[in-house]
């Protein structure tokens, strides 16, 4: 890797990219595209070291050593397709996928093992160590509190679209699911999913759910997704015979390490430099499948 890295950050379309650049901003220099005229005044604001771009060809045009890719939902195949031609690696900021046409269309795309899709809760330093004997599992349990009040408002309407970007089954539930396969692998199904609306009655989605799942080994496991919440937190709980091991992520006075963010930068950059995805594909497209399924069956 060179002296300098040079890493795009194509598209801003959630919080994500803003919190990854904070990060990235001192190992690299920025370049950035962004359609959105107020999200990308906003970077360049607190970034303002960072070139600006009017397109994505001329984004990937600048030769990047990685890319940071966080467009809405139904533009992540295609912007996702023209990734992959530069061979560079690539995050693509959750979830990758929301309905099962998006999800057919990453199918038809030559991912690599330096693309890597993930929640930044993976790379959180209190889940991060976890390791268990699925041997020795009865049953696993998410909790993912983080409230929705924002979409109520009619901000980011296409998050809390289902047809879009899934609604908060999927864009909430990702945090969920995704740290039980991290846990027990991507042999894992659906069995069962509900939603509800209880209080933000602006919704387009829901503001609570529920998801049942199933290992192929036997291993069942739930999702809960509360999006009416004063905080922010996640919590794993793993059930054997002698007793039940709980797993609390929170942000803490260093959101930015706390919720890992800072680790799933440290594993991009470890990409840039050459290395595998630490997530495999395979992992990301079963978390996807399960969250898409949620959302047709709720």
């Amino acid at each position: 890797m060179e002296d300098t890295v040079r890493i795009v950050f194509a598209g801003l379309a959630t919080s994500h990219p803003y919190a990854d650049a904070r990060t990235l901003a001192r190992h690299a220099e920025l370049v950035v595209w962004e359609r959105d005229p107020e999200r990308l005044r906003r970077f360049a604001e607190e970034f303002p070291q960072a070139r600006v771009v009017d397109s994505l060809a001329r984004a990937l045009d600048s030769g990047p050593d990685g890319v940071v890719l966080t467009v809405p939902n139904p533009q992540v195949p295609e912007a996702l397709g023209e990734v992959l031609k530069t061979g560079v690696a690539c995050f693509v900021n959750k979830p990758a996928a929301a309905t099962r046409e998006q999800l057919a269309r990453l199918d038809r795309l030559p991912i690599h093992e330096r693309v890597m899709s993930s929640s930044v809760l993976r790379f959180a330093p209190a889940f991060a160590g976890v390791r268990v004997d699925p041997g020795d599992v009865l049953s696993v349990r998410a909790t993912v509190r983080h409230d929705v009040g924002l979409w109520a408002t009619g901000y980011n309407a296409w998050q809390d679209t289902p047809a879009e970007g899934g609604g908060t089954m999927v864009t909430m539930g990702v945090h969920g699911v995704e740290l039980l396969v991290a846990l027990l692998g991507p042999e894992v199904r659906l069995v069962g999913a509900a939603r509800a609306t209880r209080h933000y009655d602006t919704l387009r989605s829901e503001d609570t759910g529920v998801l049942a799942l199933q290992w192929g080994s036997g291993i069942t496991g739930v999702v809960e997704i509360v999006g009416v919440s004063d905080g922010e937190s996640y919590g794993v709980t793993v059930h054997r015979r002698g007793g039940s091991e709980h797993i609390v992520i929170e942000g803490g006075d260093d959101p930015v390490l706390g919720l890992g963010y800072a680790g799933t930068i440290e594993a991009f950059l470890r990409m840039v430099g050459g290395a595998p995805s630490p997530v495999p594909w395979r992992q990301t497209r079963a978390i996807l499948d399960v969250l898409v399924s949620a959302r047709e069956t709720a």
